[in-house]
């Protein structure tokens, strides 16, 4: 019988050990935490949610909503479990992430194929195991990153990650905003901190004043554009916020009939309502200074922080030059990597990228030819960029610009990603069928 061991329980690896044991393949799962911590968890559950709460949204026409579509039809474990846990955000998909992680844990843990580990991998064991699957994300270890790093050949890119605060929803003051969502879309699930020109300019120049948690002397600070801290927004110019995280654009006050000056939007992290998050609003600031600050925002200013933003260092593998689409190493096509690791950005692409690797684990273990999804398809796409010959990858997030051109011109933007959305569902449709009935021909 081959061994096949799946290190990490994150996002990605929790979806390949749940894709290998429900194929009826025995697996290791390792997991270090809780016996080592990392800077950004805060439990030793699988698939925790360190960073927003929110996967993204669920709309056909963008590009996490059209990747989370493709991942129910991959029967993914982690969509499955967000569904019976969201709460209301608009148009996104957000959990409520104690709920979403302890079910996680609970169904892998009980899984009588797979066998957890809770220890950390200081050294890859190849010689124990015949597949080995590395999913141990942006925050993987510093022991355990070295030996990649030899496996690699490469050095590893990184760029830091920052998660942002969260606040007890009694403690707010809702006479200085109002619920709603932009254009009108949803249910009223953001609740809108209003502030005035005059409150904005005095936010914005306390904000540029912050204490910001200093880099150790060896590190550079590399930021993903999608997840910049917004202090580093911030000094792009007075006004790159009100374009950013705290854009009026859709909303108008109820209050005044107007458009504000400027907003703070909160989103619920939980199904109750009780804690809110503050969207976009990730940091590097001091927590004195967080708080300080952030209470700067007339309906903040009585705010209790149950959580304050936090800065880590996220790192990566040049996927491009060392990994084949199948997620197989180039140089020992036995070990598979999948996750944030591999350099896609965002939950549900790491995610997926672990239902890839399980999938072909499992294909090779019963004497099959690993498969890549069609270009066509989100997936497809976001394999192909971080697998294609590059100068210097940087982390992507699902996107139509992954996608190739339609057969045919549409001029309108909304309408050609409706029919991009269209083609790559039905492509993976006929992708899963054409690979499952190979399989029973082979």
């Amino acid at each position: 019988m081959k061994k096949v061991a799946v290190i990490g329980a994150g996002l990605a690896g929790s979806e390949a050990a749940y894709r290998l044991a429900n194929e009826g393949i025995n697996v290791d799962l390792y997991e270090m935490r809780p016996k080592k911590m990392t800077p950004a968890h805060r439990t030793d559950k699988f698939a925790e949610i360190v960073c927003s709460n929110s996967f993204g949204s669920f709309e056909i026409g963008t590009g996490s909503g059209l990747l989370k579509e493709e991942m129910r039809m991959l029967g993914s474990l982690v969509m499955r479990v967000a569904d019976e846990f969201k709460v209301p955000a608009g148009s996104a998909l957000a959990v409520d992430r104690e709920k979403f992680s302890n079910r996680i844990t609970e169904i892998l843990e009980n899984h009588p194929n797979i066998n957890v580990i809770r220890e950390e991998v200081k050294k890859i064991p190849e010689g124990e195991y015949d597949y080995i699957i590395i999913a141990t994300g942006p925050l993987t270890s510093e022991e355990l990153s070295r030996e990649i790093e030899k496996l690699t050949g490469s050095e590893h890119l990184y760029f830091y990650d920052a998660i942002a605060p969260t606040v007890d929803a009694e403690t707010v003051d809702y006479s200085k905003g109002f619920w709603g969502d932009r254009y009108g879309k949803g249910t009223g699930d953001y609740f809108n901190c209003v502030l005035t020109e005059e409150e904005y300019n005095v936010f914005y120049e306390e904000l540029l004043k912050g204490e910001q948690v200093p880099l150790k002397d060896f590190e550079k600070a590399v930021y993903f554009e999608g997840c910049l801290p917004i202090e580093e927004i911030a000094r792009r110019g007075k006004e790159t916020l009100l374009y950013g995280p705290m854009k009026p654009v859709g909303l108008i006050d109820p209050k005044t009939g107007k458009r504000p000056y400027a907003v703070v939007q909160l989103r619920k992290e939980n199904r109750e309502g009780t804690l809110l998050s503050l969207v976009g609003f990730q940091t590097k600031l001091k927590y004195p200074e967080q708080k300080r600050i952030f209470r700067l925002i007339p309906a903040l200013k009585d705010a209790t922080f149950v959580r304050l933003g936090s800065i880590h260092r996220n790192t990566f593998i040049q996927s491009q030059k060392v990994l084949l689409p199948t997620l197989q190493l180039k140089e020992k096509p036995n070990i598979l990597f999948a996750g944030q690791i591999t350099g896609v950005e965002g939950y549900a692409a790491s995610a997926a990228t672990g239902i890839l690797a399980g999938m072909n684990v499992s294909r090779m273990v019963k004497g099959l030819e690993p498969v890549v999804p069609p270009k066509t398809t989100m997936l497809g796409g976001l394999i192909n960029y971080i697998t294609s010959p590059k100068d210097e990858l940087q982390p992507m997030n699902p996107n139509f610009a992954l996608l190739p051109d339609l057969e045919y011109k549409i001029k309108d933007k909304r309408k050609r990603k409706e029919e991009k959305a269209k083609r790559a569902l039905k492509d993976m449709s006929q992708w899963l069928n054409s690979i499952q009935l190979a399989a029973v021909g082979e």
